[in-house]
């Protein structure tokens, strides 16, 4: 069973841990020292940021981060956004990663993306659509997208997390079901 919480600040070490790991640390790009996943993940654990940090487990035992946001609190991303693919108001983004090597290619994934992106409808009443940008070289990421019901609605060139992959990108996309 999947389920979630939000990051709390007892949670850095392992997180730092897992931004270390190969897998994550091709693509995430981030510093993983404990000063560096303070100052990353701080605010949002703290309320100081509109962003969510979720910690994703799986039958109680981490799996994996998934950080959700409005992308109208972030006008810049959404701008960039913009140029590549209509960004409808009211749309959200996620980026996600499952930390645990060895859970890994085990369809953990697709099943954490679309369980988080199913509570996004109940959760943010507003959001409208989940639209996701990601490198186009990251196969594994945007193949996790489409199993859990997202679609391609667009490809181009955005700034990428990581100063060594090119800046092609799909953007991915799911909107919020109608209701009968």
């Amino acid at each position: 069973m999947i389920t979630w919480r939000r990051v709390e600040e007892r949670d850095f070490p392992l997180l730092g841990r897992w931004l270390a790991q190969p897998h994550v640390a091709r693509w995430w790009n981030h510093e993983t020292s404990p000063e560096a996943v303070e100052r990353d993940f701080g605010p949002a654990a703290r309320g100081e940021e509109p962003s969510e940090d979720l910690l994703v487990l799986l039958d109680g035992r981490p799996l994996g981060l998934v950080q959700r946001c409005r992308l109208a609190d972030y006008p810049r991303y959404a701008a960039e956004l913009s140029g590549v693919v209509e960004v409808p108001g009211g749309a959200m983004s996620i980026d996600y990663l499952i930390g645990e090597p060895e859970l890994t290619g085990r369809g953990l994934g697709p099943a954490m993306i679309r369980a988080v992106v199913a509570a996004t409808w109940a959760d943010h009443p507003g959001a409208t659509a989940v639209v996701v940008p990601v490198v186009a070289a990251n196969r594994a990421s945007w193949r996790a997208l489409e199993k859990a019901g997202l679609r391609r609605v667009g490809e181009g060139e955005l700034e990428p997390d990581n100063p060594v992959d090119d800046p092609a990108h799909y953007v991915y996309r799911i909107d919020r079901p109608l209701t009968p």
